[in-house]
């Protein structure tokens, strides 16, 4: 039986947050057995928690929000995904803000951060969600459907007509290694003619090419050359690693996604945590 994990020690990172724009530090912390992940926001009298749960998802434009009371999180997705990947059960988030530090637009230095962390194997079993039944979430061109499977898996597809380089084509098995060099370097993207309306939604504040891909006028404009010749779907399986782990626990499916995004990722996340058996187990 897999076994819950922690935390070896407690390791830190600072930077500019993405849609806020605001300095930020963020610390990885171990924890108990049975924690879970939680979001604890330092800046705030009496550092109000958020524990990492699908029913605690408050907004899905261009991110995924978690809140409780006082205690709410921008942007968890990444932080969410290097965790989930390297098979992190419970870990303490302190904050000294409302978003994380974006970073490089990937989820690499997070993933970096956890492997500086190390890992505790800790005696509880880990708490694994297998879904016996497809599932299936449609949102105008978005769909994804779930596959009973022995391991975690995605396929992705993405077209978004913005450049012949956007129709991308990714698939395979997440595991820690995959993960770390196949998926966790990819980073954060968005069309030119939607930047007007982020802007005006009060997002995007720290955003620049040092931390996002654009796409404009039938080019893909980034700072650096791209790391994969996908890095676009590699970075919606990036966020789908993030937010399903917003289940409570590890997943064993095969999703096939077209043109994700948060809202339909919450959607599906939502509908897993939801299912009882026989649909869906728990072990």
């Amino acid at each position: 039986m897999e076994k819950q994990k922690t935390l070896l020690k407690k390791v830190g990172i600072g930077g500019i947050s993405l849609h806020t724009g605001r300095r930020a530090h963020l610390a990885l912390c171990p924890a108990p057995e049975d924690s879970g992940i939680v979001f604890a926001r330092k800046d705030l009298p009496g550092s109000p928690r958020v524990r990492a749960l699908v029913e605690n998802v408050v907004d899905v434009r261009r991110g995924t929000t978690i809140a409780s009371g006082e205690g709410k999180v921008h942007t968890v997705e990444h932080v969410l995904a290097a965790l989930s990947a390297a098979g992190v059960s419970n870990a303490l988030v302190e904050m000294d803000g409302p978003e994380p530090p974006i970073a490089d637009g990937s989820a690499k230095p997070y993933a970096e951060l956890v492997e500086e962390a190390g890992i505790l194997v800790q005696s509880a079993d880990a708490k694994i969600s297998a879904p016996q039944q497809s599932m299936i979430v449609e949102e105008g061109d978005t769909k994804l459907v779930l596959f009973p499977c022995d391991e975690f898996r995605i396929t992705c597809i993405i077209s978004y007509g913005a450049t012949p380089l956007d129709a991308q084509f990714f698939s395979g098995a997440i595991s820690a290694d995959s993960f770390k060099s196949e998926i966790a370097p990819a980073r954060t993207f968005c069309l030119y003619n939607e930047l007007e309306a982020l802007i005006k939604h009060g997002l995007v504040k720290g955003g620049s090419l040092d931390n996002a891909i654009v796409m404009h006028d039938g080019a893909i404009i980034s700072k650096d050359e791209m790391r994969f010749t996908n890095e676009l779907v590699r970075h919606k399986v990036l966020d789908i690693v993030g937010d399903m782990f917003l289940i409570g626990a590890g997943l064993r499916a095969h999703i096939v996604a077209v043109k994700p995004g948060h809202p339909a990722n919450i959607a599906l996340a939502r509908k897993i945590k939801e299912a009882s058996s026989p649909l869906a187990k728990v072990v």
